[in-house]
This record gives C-alpha cells, sequence and structure tokens, in this order.
C-alpha cells in the first residue's frame, strides 16, 4: 500500500481549523467564530449582525480550494465564508451561524457552488434562516464547461469563475444595492462566465496517498476541482495546445455555456490549481490572451493570473472566460480588502475569535428539551426497537458502503452513515422522548446534523425535518401506520424538492419511493399494518438492487461512466433499503412479542 503523500501538517483531521487559525492570524480583518472545529466560519471583523446596514454576501463550502472562500472575506467582497472539512460540504448549522454573525435587516446573499452536498446544505440553511426572520437569497454558480451537456439534474459544476461572481456580488453589496439587486447583478455574472480545468497529477487528500490515475506521461482536460474524472485523459501536450483545446470548448457554439461573441469584450482568469508554479500559469495567460484577440475577435480587458481556487496540490490550472459589460467591469474595479483579491489591510488587530451566535430562544428551548422517558410505552418500545435495529445494521455495512462508495464516488458513504448511527445510538440512551413519535424523529435529525456531513447528511436531516413536521401536524396520543406513511411520503417530497432527484435516478430515493407506494397501497386495501410494513421493506431491497442498472443523474456518481456503474448498486440507495428493513424486521418481533 502506498504511503500518505507527504505534507507540512500535524493531524489530517485538524488542518481546515489550523489553516482558519494561521488565516486570522495574518490578516487582522478577519475572525472565525468560537466554535471550533465543528462551526468553521470566516467573517469580517468589521461587521455585526446587530448593525450592518448592507447586504451580507456569504459562501463557502469544502476546504481544500484555498484561498477560496475564506480568502475573499473582506469589504467589498464576502462577508462571511463557511468552511467544510477538505472537499465535504460545510454542515448546515455551521452556514446557520454565518447566516446569524453578519445579516442585517438588508438581509443575505448565499453564493453557491453547484455540488449536491452545498445545494442541499445551504438550502436547508436558508430555509431555516428565513423562519428565524432573515432575508435571504440564493446565487448558484455552475461555470464548468468540461463535460458535455450533464444527464439528470447534477448540472454543471462550480469552478473558479465562482471568485468572479464574489468579486460582483461583494461590490453591489458594498455601494449599498438591496438584496433583490445584489442578487440579479450575481445572477448575472454567474450566466456570463465558463470555466475549464486540465491538469498533470490528481491531488493528494491530507493524511492520504496520492493517486497514480494519471502516470508520467498524461494529462487530464476537464477533471473536477476534487480530483474527479473529467472528460478524458491524454498524452502530455505543449502548452499552446492545451489553452487552444480549452478556449475552444468553453467559446464553443455548439454548447452555447457562455453567451460571448466576436466583438464583446472579456475578462481572463487563469488559475492555479495548487501545484502549478507562478511561471507555468503566467506563460498560459500569454499565451491565451493573444488567442482570444486573433483567433477569437475578443477583447480582453481585465487579465486575473494566479491561484484563486485551487484544488490543495493538483498540478494545473483553469481558465476562466467571462463576458464584461461596463457594469461588470466597474465591480470588477471596485475596491476591496478582501486578502486574496488580493488588497491591503489597515493593520488594526481585533480579536482573533468571537462567540458563536445562538439561534433565538435557544435557552426557552433547552430548558424545555425532552429527554427518555422513564417509562416506555408500548409504542415507544416498538420505536426503540425499529430505531436500534435500524442503526445497527447501518453500522455493519460501514465497509461494504464505502468499498461501493469508491467506485462511484468518493469512498465515504458507510464511515459517513456509520458516524450517524453511531450518534443516534448514544443520544437514544438520554435524550430521544421515544413515547412522542413526533418528537424523536427530530431528535433523530438532530443527531444526524451534528455528526454526518456531506450529502447523505443533509439528505437525512431533510428526511427527518419532513417526517417531523408531517407527524406533527396530525399529532395524535398515539402515531398511526397512516401516519407514519404519510410522514415517509413527505419525507421523499422534501428531498426530491431540494436535491432534486425522483425515482430512476440512482439515488436513496430508489429504495425508499417503491417502499412509500407498496405501504400506501397495502394501507388503503386493510393490509396489516406490520405485514405492509415487511412488505415495503421487500420492495426498498428490490428498488435499491435495481440501481446496479440505473445511470447516475445525480451527484457525483453522475460523473461516472456507465461501465463502472453497471456492476455496482447505488451505496445510498443500499443503505436505506437496510435500515429501513432492520426496522420492518424489529417492529414485526416486537409485534409478534405482545
Amino acid at each position: 500500500m502506498a504511503p500518505p503523500a507527504k505534507k507540512f501538517i500535524n493531524n489530517p483531521n485538524d488542518v481546515v481549523t489550523e489553516f482558519i487559525e494561521g488565516l486570522v492570524e495574518t490578516y487582522p480583518g478577519l475572525q472565525y467564530l468560537d466554535g471550533l472545529p465543528e462551526v468553521k466560519v470566516v467573517l469580517r471583523a468589521d461587521v455585526s449582525a446587530a448593525d450592518y446596514d448592507k447586504v451580507a454576501v456569504i459562501s463557502g463550502g469544502g476546504s481544500g480550494h484555498e484561498p477560496a472562500q475564506a480568502g475573499y472575506v473582506g469589504e467589498g467582497m464576502l462577508t462571511a465564508a463557511i468552511c467544510g472539512d477538505v472537499f465535504a460540504s460545510p454542515p448546515v448549522d455551521s452556514i446557520l451561524a454565518g447566516i446569524r454573525a453578519v445579516t442585517g435587516p438588508m438581509g443575505c446573499l448565499l453564493v453557491v457552488t453547484n455540488y449536491t452536498g452545498d445545494r442541499l446544505n445551504f438550502g436547508l440553511a436558508a430555509e431555516l434562516a428565513k423562519t428565524e426572520g432573515f432575508k435571504v437569497e440564493t446565487v448558484i454558480v455552475g461555470d464548468d464547461c468540461a463535460l458535455p451537456p450533464p444527464r439528470g439534474i447534477a448540472g454543471r459544476r462550480g469552478l473558479a469563475g465562482t471568485v468572479l461572481v464574489h468579486k460582483v456580488a461583494g461590490a453591489a453589496a458594498a455601494a449599498g444595492l438591496s438584496l433583490a439587486e445584489v442578487a440579479a447583478e450575481a445572477k448575472h455574472a454567474s450566466e456570463m462566465v465558463g470555466t475549464m480545468g486540465v491538469a498533470l497529477t490528481v491531488c493528494s487528500l491530507p493524511g492520504q496517498a496520492t493517486s497514480d490515475r494519471l502516470g508520467p506521461e498524461k494529462m487530464e482536460l476537464g477533471l473536477g476541482v476534487h480530483g474527479e474524472p473529467g472528460a478524458a485523459v491524454v498524452d502530455i501536450q505543449p502548452v499552446d495546445v492545451v489553452v487552444s483545446h480549452v478556449l475552444q470548448q468553453i467559446l464553443s457554439p455548439e454548447t452555447n455555456y457562455v453567451p460571448i461573441t466576436r466583438g464583446n469584450s472579456v475578462v481572463l482568469m487563469v488559475n492555479g490549481l495548487g501545484g502549478t508554479p507562478l511561471m507555468e500559469l503566467m506563460i498560459a495567460a500569454g499565451k491565451a490572451i493573444p488567442k482570444l484577440q486573433l483567433e477569437f475577435g475578443l477583447a480582453v480587458d481585465r487579465v486575473y493570473t494566479g491561484s484563486f481556487m485551487s484544488s490543495l496540490d493538483m498540478a494545473g490550472f483553469s481558465i476562466s472566460i467571462m463576458k464584461a459589460d461596463q457594469s461588470i467591469l466597474e465591480r470588477l474595479d471596485a475596491p476591496t480588502k478582501a486578502p486574496s483579491w488580493p488588497a491591503g489591510t489597515d493593520g488594526n488587530r481585533p480579536p482573533a475569535k468571537i462567540p458563536v451566535p445562538l439561534p433565538p430562544f435557544l435557552q426557552n428551548k433547552k430548558e424545555e428539551s425532552l429527554g427518555r422517558p422513564q417509562e416506555l410505552s408500548q409504542q415507544g418500545r416498538i420505536l426503540e426497537a425499529a430505531i436500534k435495529a435500524a442503526a445497527t445494521v447501518v453500522i455493519s455495512l460501514k465497509d461494504s458502503l464505502n468499498e461501493w462508495d469508491g467506485k462511484v464516488g468518493d469512498g465515504d458513504c458507510g464511515s459517513t452513515m456509520c458516524r450517524g448511527a453511531k450518534a443516534i445510538l448514544e443520544d437514544m440512551k438520554n435524550y430521544y422522548p421515544l413515547n412522542d413519535a413526533a418528537e424523536t424523529v427530530n431528535e433523530i435529525g438532530s443527531s444526524i446534523r451534528r455528526v454526518m456531513g456531506g450529502t447523505s447528511g443533509i439528505i437525512y436531516s431533510l428526511l427527518c425535518k419532513a417526517a417531523y413536521a408531517e407527524l406533527k401536524a396530525n399529532a395524535q396520543s398515539e402515531v398511526t401506520p397512516k401516519n407514519w406513511s404519510d410522514a415517509l411520503k413527505s419525507s421523499i417530497s422534501a428531498v426530491s424538492k431540494y436535491g432534486g432527484a425522483s425515482a430512476g435516478y440512482r439515488t436513496m430515493l430508489d429504495a425508499l419511493i417503491p417502499a412509500s407506494k407498496v405501504l400506501e397501497e397495502k394501507l388503503s386495501v386493510g393490509e396489516d399494518p406490520v405485514s405492509a410494513f415487511v412488505l415495503s421493506a421487500e420492495a426498498a431491497t428490490a428498488g435499491a438492487e435495481s440501481t446496479i442498472q440505473m445511470q447516475a443523474q445525480a451527484g457525483r456518481s453522475s460523473y461516472v461512466s456507465a461501465e463502472i456503474l453497471a456492476s455496482i448498486p447505488d451505496p445510498g440507495a443500499m443503505a436505506a433499503a437496510a435500515w429501513y428493513s432492520a426496522a420492518a424486521r424489529a417492529v414485526k418481533e416486537q409485534s409478534q412479542g405482545l
């Protein structure tokens, strides 16, 4: 087994926390919320939600892309950046903390890169913030031009062009525009930019071995900023040839990814991916400018060259081209104190950290919080057995889920699910009000939100929140089988709404949708509820196994070739079928013992 890549780090699990601590010490205009390591939020030291009179602009995502996004926090750009773990979406609670810390009466704009986990986490945070009274708008940036028009709902990946959107949005907010106006300018900017990346090596994650996927004589065209496979692996070419190919791909009239035609003015960004010397970036920029002018008939009005959105230590670069009208140029030229644009600082050094803001009425909620009952009702005993069985089977599947996910995703599905399952078992001992089904479901969601990162965590949080809302709206002394069926149906609708997936998209919904349909059908014709549950579990298993024949249309699997997918079931669907079936078996056993 290859040894881990050599890095100047301590514990690989602490790299993001220690990066943030070093960042705020380096730039006195920045602070972080005092919630490390769970809450990783960098924000302007001169902004407080209590008296901020402009629109807050917030972005974020997985770490490993430095200087994005924390390096763009400063007057004239971002008001706050939410940092996830390396290549992992930040959790909802961290995003909420950032919103609460910097958002005043003018509201906030969330600028989100187009990855499923980021969309879901920022989407739920936006919805929760709105319930707390904040005005929130969201702009999704998908500027990738490397791949053909995507299948399904995944859309184009968010790449380095996002940084230009940050600058436009931040300048518009600094000018005092309304939330609607700032959002409109950011959305317009996002529609004007296209990006494509190329690389000689794949990045190496802290504590992990470096991939040798490319080999010494190959390069990759169009790979993602997380090291995902791109459009093609080819022999190493001179930079002239590479630049020509990238420009042609971005400006191709066939794909029409960007509305740029001869005679337009454009902005050029040549972005290093972390392991490319500035010399090579400057060479690429020097070759790109005359090609844009002479071959494509474009006026290059601004050029930005450097590392703006990296991929750890990847040896490669991306090119972004943005159509530039006078308004966009004015926003790009507007002054900013964001350290990585770059800009100077005034030298004042406020405290490096400030407390994480608490949600409204948190103290009252703590005082009223429900705990485990001293004596369980019949419903409570059945619910406890079902939860325990579901969590236990998820823990037992950790290695299998990771193995499947390693071939179609990023290899952490089992580990992520296992963390959630262990937290559920631990929290159930003391905190779950098992005699109250609705509140128990809500507490399961809280456990999941606390420990599960990435897309799986946010999806299961959405499932629990929607089920809780359905059960609470139809509160009775005892939850009926129909209530549970309706709750499952509402959960599926919520995940489909925010994630965009539905039946046949090769996701966990391919297990849950058949289960929900069978459960509803059997109950409607008077089937015994326990038998209906067991039959619906069989439908869940069949649905999960059927994903082996499906082409992915959502998530990172949608970028994986059909040949690879044809031999592996969707790990998320298999996990969902496993816990659902385990819960059904437990309910049957408990019912037989009555």
